[in-house]
């Protein structure tokens, strides 16, 4: 980045760097004792297989990385919480920082020599602000992206929610049991917050558990709160024989009215963000049609 700096002593500090890179990640490949003895946590979610041609350039990229970005602390508990929505991998994860990483310290030296090769010149204060805004961007470009796919995540599996909350009341009234009529509700979508339900609901009923207790679970997997509210009123059914078909309504009812909210202040979010374009071209509009007025009037002084 520097102009002064010939190509080929930049290129050299590349290379060191990348071999400081290497060394670090095979160092750190090797798990330690405590590691080694410590018990696995119990009723770890299974861990996604993802194949070698799902996994995207990042993530083979920065494989070497993974135990270095491990040995710093990463993932914290709020992206593995996320990490857990999403059904992703951690190891790819910190694959992905690790390219980050490496992109971002390695990638502007690399212009840098470019530009200097062409003749252009940056003074070192421009250059180093770039070079530090560039790499700050990509090291939390994945933690961004996973953020706002576990918002989306936990939005449809609360939209699934209450349409499963309809429909176990519709069953109920049909005359079905608890347990029928959780299967019936389950079985009317194939959509993937669904799906998760009736997996939830079928393993349950594997392992001899009731279906309230999956649904908690459920419920504290993906942060959503619903899920308690609506497990503790299937919990009255099933332990104290209570009539659980009235909070069921009211419950799927209160759900029903929390989506429509949802809608609507979404909607109303995207109105207010279309107003803003339409005010930058009336302005724009605006300034064609005076400027030539203006120009002539200040030409006359």
């Amino acid at each position: 980045m520097i102009p002064d700096v010939s190509p080929l002593t930049l290129g050299a500090g590349l290379l060191v760097g990348l071999g400081v890179w290497l060394v670090l990640a095979v160092g750190y490949a090797r798990p330690s004792l405590a590691e080694r003895l410590a018990d696995p946590p119990p009723k770890q979610p299974p861990r996604p297989v993802v194949s070698e041609e799902e996994a995207g350039f990042t993530a083979r990229l920065g494989r070497l990385g993974t135990p270095l970005m491990a040995s710093f602390g990463l993932p914290t508990a709020r992206t593995r919480r996320d990490l857990v929505v999403c059904d992703r991998d951690v190891d790819r994860y910190l694959a992905e920082k690790a390219t980050g990483l490496l992109l971002g310290l390695l990638g502007p030296p690399v212009m840098g020599v470019v530009m200097t090769v062409l003749g252009v010149g940056l003074s070192p204060l421009v250059a180093g602000a770039c070079w530090a805004l560039f790499a700050v961007v990509l090291w939390i470009a994945p933690d961004l992206a996973l953020r706002d796919e576990a918002g989306k995540r936990r939005e449809r599996m609360r939209h699934a929610l209450a349409g499963f909350a309809d429909l176990v009341v519709v069953a109920l009234a049909g005359g079905a049991g608890v347990n029928g009529a959780l299967s019936d509700a389950t079985a009317t979508s194939s959509s993937w917050a669904m799906t998760r339900i009736a997996l939830a609901l079928r393993g349950a009923a594997l392992d001899r558990q009731p279906a309230w207790t999956a649904l908690r679970e459920l419920g504290d997997r993906y942060d959503v709160p619903e899920f308690d509210e609506l497990s503790a009123s299937l919990q009255l059914a099933g332990a104290d024989g209570a009539r659980v078909r009235g909070s069921l309504a009211a419950k799927a009812k209160t759900l029903r009215t929390q989506h429509l909210a949802e809608l609507d202040a979404d909607a109303q979010a995207a109105t207010e963000k279309m107003s803003l374009p339409v005010v930058l071209l009336f302005a724009g509009f605006l300034l064609l049609l005076g400027y030539p007025a203006v120009s002539l009037i200040m030409s006359s002084l």
